[in-house]
């Protein structure tokens, strides 16, 4: 509420009059500014003509609430400081209006071979050789900007889950390239460095088999400038059907048919055809940490 209190005194004493109107008001800065009036006598609703105004009684009062609520204007701040601190300022919490950072931290290992990641665009070429970094430090990452031109010549795996990034053992005999960690979601600062341009000969992405995994891979497709696809566990069926988890199903179904809806706009291939009609006719979702299982039927 304190945000609304805020905007709403904004407007108001930017106002050069003593009466402004309640129209120019959103509901909620209406009900913000009556009832700091109640609570102040700084201010009151007036009938005026066909409508009806704020009056200030008492711009001193209302300007001191205001700095409790807004340390600081927008026009005192300098431009460049971080989104946090900017927030912080104006409304005392970090957390209340735009909460991104300028940067995203990409986590990366190289899985095999002599990979390397080059960036031709800075006035001198970067170049990360990413087996190294992984045999020394375990894992490298990269500060994506949206203007950089990092890329590889080997195919990119991104990964939800952290046990996926730490062990490699589930990747297919022979695979090279390079594997990426994302929690969760796909962050929209990657989503958006993919699509600016040529990353990897193949983005690949193995997700959980649910709504949420289903409709990041729809975003990566809408968005990515490479090739991607998303990658189908061996014994899928097997593992859905003795591993597939019901509660999960039903905790992503919105996900799940947003995702269904934005990958047949797509062109949705078989396999992931298949899979959304196996998953939605046993009602159940497969988490891809069971690719280090074996189910039932393989025994």
């Amino acid at each position: 509420m304190s945000k609304v209190t805020s905007a709403a005194l904004a407007k108001l004493l930017d106002s050069s009059e003593i009466a402004v109107a309640c129209s120019v008001f959103t509901i909620a800065q209406r009900d913000a500014l009556e009832n700091l009036g109640r609570k102040t006598g700084a201010l009151r609703v007036e009938t005026s003509g066909r409508g009806s105004v704020f009056r200030i009684l008492d711009r001193i009062v209302l300007e001191g609430h205001l700095v409790e609520l807004r340390p600081l204007r927008p026009d005192q701040l300098d431009s460049s400081i971080p989104n946090r601190a900017f927030n912080i300022a104006i409304s005392r919490n970090s957390k209340v209006g735009e909460t991104t950072h300028d940067k995203h931290y990409l986590l990366i290992k190289a899985i095999s071979g002599d990979i390397i990641w080059e960036d031709p665009n800075a006035n001198q070429t970067r170049r990360l050789n990413l087996s190294e970094v992984t045999t020394t430090a375990g894992v490298g990452a990269l500060a994506l900007d949206e203007e950089d031109a990092w890329c590889s010549d080997t195919p990119l795996w991104l990964v939800e889950n952290q046990a996926l990034f730490d062990r490699l053992d589930w990747l297919p005999e022979g695979t090279r390239g390079t594997v990426a960690y994302y929690a969760g979601q796909l962050p929209s600062r990657l989503l958006r460095w993919l699509g600016k341009q040529h990353r990897s000969p193949e983005v690949i992405l193995f997700p959980d088999y649910d709504g949420v995994g289903l409709l990041n891979y729809a975003r990566l497709k809408e968005s990515c400038f490479s090739p991607c696809s998303f990658w189908l566990m061996p014994d899928w069926k097997q593992r859905l059907n003795t591993f597939g988890n019901n509660q999960i199903w039903q905790n992503t179904q919105q996900e799940f048919h947003s995702a269904i809806e934005r990958l047949r706009l797509l062109g949705m291939d078989n396999g992931i055809e298949e899979l959304c009609v196996s998953m939605s006719s046993q009602g159940l979702a497969l988490e891809h940490e069971s690719i280090w299982l074996t189910s039932r039927d393989q025994s």
